[in-house]
């Protein structure tokens, strides 16, 4: 980790107050500068579990064994507090399938959360988080502007019109075994402020476009505590506590896509399955099927987008 001070003022000791109750002996962290916040989260739960070869894998692909039996015994319970690391610049912040995520300083909001959860299901996880992040953005009085929707399954778009927008921020969920509990690493990445034109397939927008002077500090705390309360919300009842409301913003609902996966190489979004998998519509009349798409194997792109 970066031992640069942060230059920025971002409250965390109202911030702790805050998550504190939520999340008992949560530790807050900011750094000028970091690789990646998910990376090094990941790093310090692999020397917590004693293993710096400890498998790491997103929620969707879990293996059914979650206890580690090369962990060491007698382990300090400290280990699995819960920890949010924010930096203000990344310099090589990943996305899913390890894409880069590029990020500046004051242009930018990038952290991850880090926190033992222990649900029946894991499925639809980085969909509850977008959920909780999408409504949260727009809790703010006086935030105008096109709604927040969802992008199947980890990204939030600013709406232009239904089907079609560019791309908000991102999510990145990740998980290690410590002991016998399972570490989630929720990574966040948000466009806060305009910056110079980019090459991106999805274009480009920030939380200036709905709240003008927004600062990445304001950002984060308007989204830590939702974001926290729907982890532990996700734990104790899973995606159907969120169903309803992905629903709602589901941007892929309706419109033609196309995927990377050989069996499914084209058909219409329908929604999502009661564990969060992408329903996509093959074929028309009788001849029609509904095929599901798990989160984690496969890049859905909008038609034309």
């Amino acid at each position: 980790m970066s031992n640069e001070p942060s230059h920025m003022s971002w409250g965390a000791e109202l911030l702790w107050e805050q998550l504190q109750p939520l999340m008992p002996g949560i530790s807050i962290e900011v750094v000028a500068r970091a690789d990646s916040t998910n990376s090094q989260l990941i790093d310090r739960a692999r020397m917590f579990s004693g293993r710096r070869d400890q498998p790491v894998t997103i929620p969707g692909a879990l293996e059914l064994q979650d206890r580690d039996e090369h962990s060491p015994h007698g382990r300090r319970t400290g280990d699995t507090h819960p920890c949010l690391l924010v930096a203000e610049s990344q310099t090589r912040g990943r996305g899913r399938h390890g894409r880069n995520w590029q990020s500046s300083t004051g242009a930018s909001l990038t952290f991850s959360l880090a926190v033992a959860l222990s649900p029946r299901d894991w499925s639809g996880l980085s969909l509850a988080v977008g959920v909780a992040l999408a409504e949260a953005l727009e809790a703010v009085p006086g935030a105008g502007g096109p709604a927040i929707g969802l992008k199947w399954p980890n990204d939030l778009w600013l709406m232009d019109a239904p089907g079609s927008g560019r791309k908000l921020g991102g999510v990145l969920i990740e998980t290690v075994m410590v002991g016998s509990r399972r570490m989630a690493i929720v990574g966040v990445g948000l466009n806060v402020a305009p910056q110079p034109t980019r090459d991106l397939s999805s274009g480009y927008a920030c939380l200036q476009e709905r709240q003008p002077g927004v600062d990445a500090p304001a950002a984060l705390h308007q989204v830590a505590a939702p974001l926290a309360a729907a982890l532990l919300l996700f734990e104790r009842e899973g995606f159907a506590a969120f169903a309803g409301r992905f629903a709602q913003r589901d941007l892929l609902r309706g419109q033609p896509i196309t995927t990377t996966l050989p069996q499914v190489p084209a058909g219409v979004a329908d929604g999502v399955g009661e564990d969060g998998s992408l329903r996509v519509r093959v074929g028309q009349g009788a001849d029609a099927a509904v095929q599901l798409v798990s989160s984690g194997d496969v890049s859905v792109r909008i038609d034309g987008n």
